[in-house]
Parts: C-alpha cells; structure tokens; sequence
C-alpha cells in the first residue's frame, strides 16, 4: 500500500434514512465507536434520529431531502480534506455515493470499484423506494437526477465486480448484462481471492474501492445483521437474497487486493448490533439520559 494514513480520511455518516430504518443510525454509531482509531482526519455527519413523525416521498424516494442533506454534508467533510484515501462508516448503503463519487472523479479509469454485497444496489425509483437500493445504479449515472449530479465523473460498469452477490431479480439480472459488469457467488469464490485478482488484472486498475455490505455475510454465522431484527414482522424478509460469505473470507480477498493494487476506498454499511441497538433505547427512559 503507498497510501499515507495521514490523508486517509475516516467518513462516520449513521445515515439511516436511505434504508428508511432508525437503527441504521445507532449500528453507526457503534460501529465508529469499535473501529481501529484514524491515523488521519475524520469527520462526523451529524445526522437527526427520527423523530417519529412521517418520513415524506419524493419523486418515488422515502426521505429524499434529508438524503440529499446528508449527501451535501458528506461532500463539504470530503472537499475540506481532498484526501487520498476514505474509509466510510454508517449506516445504510447509501453512505458511499459521495464517497465513491469523489475517487471516482479523482482516480479516473485508474479505479476499480468492488461490491462486496449480497444485492447489487442499482435499482431506481420505479422498483424501490428505499434509496440504499440505487447507490451503485448512481455512481453509474443512472437514477434520481438530483443524486446523480453529485457523480462529477460516473463509473463505467466494466469497472464493477461483485463480489458475493447472491440471487438477482430480472430486472437487476438484465441490468447487469447491459451494462457489461461482473458478478462472483460465493460459490465462484469458493474460499479463493483468484477470481477477483484475475479480473483486478485485467481491468487494469490500479486504484480500488471497496464496498463492504455486511449482509454478504452469511446470516446464520452472525447475529448483526438486518435479518436478525427482533421487531421484523413474520415473513419481513421473505424472498430476500442472502449472503453466503464468511468475515474472514471477504478479509483475506481485500488483503489479496492489496498487495496488487491501492485500496483507496472502503465503506462499510449495514451493521446492526441488536442487543447494543436495544440497549441504546433502554437508556432512553433512565432520567438524566433521555426519561
């Protein structure tokens, strides 16, 4: 790595808005609170927890405005720092546009973005309302208006590699295919990070984002993932893909992509540490703390 720490930029953003769940933004928190600490700046969204009242639709989107805010205040953290590298930290999905969308602008055709995910993210509007849903499907240009001019220089999809993706519906199949990106299962990895290095060569990447959906996971192996939520409703997740890969399988493929290229992007989304989640809320109702 050629990386310096120091212009590394540690990104904490607990959005939750985009997957239209309030405990995205708790699972953030914590997750910024367990990281290793930055060598270099870092920067904190501060974003409002819910107040309980209605969460508005907008052109198809839950919650667009306070998105698009929070979007804006991931940019101004980024541009105060033009680092060279960001770990990102949050918080639903949706927290790597700006991010990815800044290395993009800045490495070029130099960049390679790997989604490590059991979904593949480029939905629209027209088949979801939940925006962490579309954030691949923007950075490629390709989405809500407002949300895609904040991707200066979009990426191509050639330069996309799933990494895990599981199951995919037609339209995300077709879309896919279309747009000449690669996907590996699980079962294509089979516990090696050679399918990922071959394609990682002949991209001709050098530099390399990395999107890191916790729910490639297998959900039976880990208990901080969405999947587990005590208060989902029977059958909430019916139909949903799930992930099939270990931590330490991911681990060992981004170690591997290190030592072949620069990893100058890593976003990690989705953590929910549900018994941490339940306790957050319990020390609501002790006076001095929130009763």
């Amino acid at each position: 790595m050629t990386i310096d720490p120091t212009k590394i930029l540690r990104l904490n953003l607990p959005q939750w808005q985009g997957g239209d769940h309030p405990d995205y933004r708790i699972g953030a928190r914590v997750l910024a609170a367990i990281a290793p600490e930055p060598l270099g700046p870092e920067e904190t969204v501060a974003v409002p927890e819910a107040d309980g009242g209605p969460r508005p639709t907008e052109q198809g989107i839950v919650s667009k405005q306070a998105l698009l805010s929070n979007l804006a205040a991931a940019k101004s953290a980024i541009a105060r720092h033009s680092p060279e590298a960001i770990v990102t930290l949050g918080g639903d999905c949706l927290i790597n546009l700006a991010p990815t969308a800044y290395l993009s602008e800045r490495y070029g055709e130099d960049l390679a973005v790997l989604w490590v995910d059991a979904h593949p993210d480029i939905m629209t509007a027209s088949e979801f309302a939940h925006a962490h849903a579309h954030v691949l499907g923007m950075l490629m240009g390709i989405g809500d208006a407002d949300f895609v001019d904040a991707v200066p220089r979009p990426v191509k999809g050639s330069k996309v590699l799933y990494v895990g993706l599981t199951e995919t519906t037609p339209y995300e199949t077709d879309f896919i295919a279309k747009h000449g990106m690669t996907r590996l299962s699980p079962e294509e990895l089979a516990g090696s990070a050679e399918p990922v290095l071959k394609w990682l060569r002949a991209s001709g990447a050098k530099k390399v984002a990395v999107h890191f959906d916790l729910d490639v996971l297998d959900p039976s192996l880990y208990d901080f993932l969405l999947f587990h939520d005590p208060n989902a409703k029977p059958n909430a997740f019916e139909g949903v893909a799930r992930g099939r890969l270990r931590f330490e399988d991911v681990v060992s493929i981004l170690r591997a992509v290190d030592a072949e290229a620069d990893i100058v992007g890593l976003a990690i989304a989705e953590y929910m540490p549900w018994s941490a989640i339940q306790l957050s809320k319990s020390l609501r109702t002790i006076p001095l703390l929130g009763g």
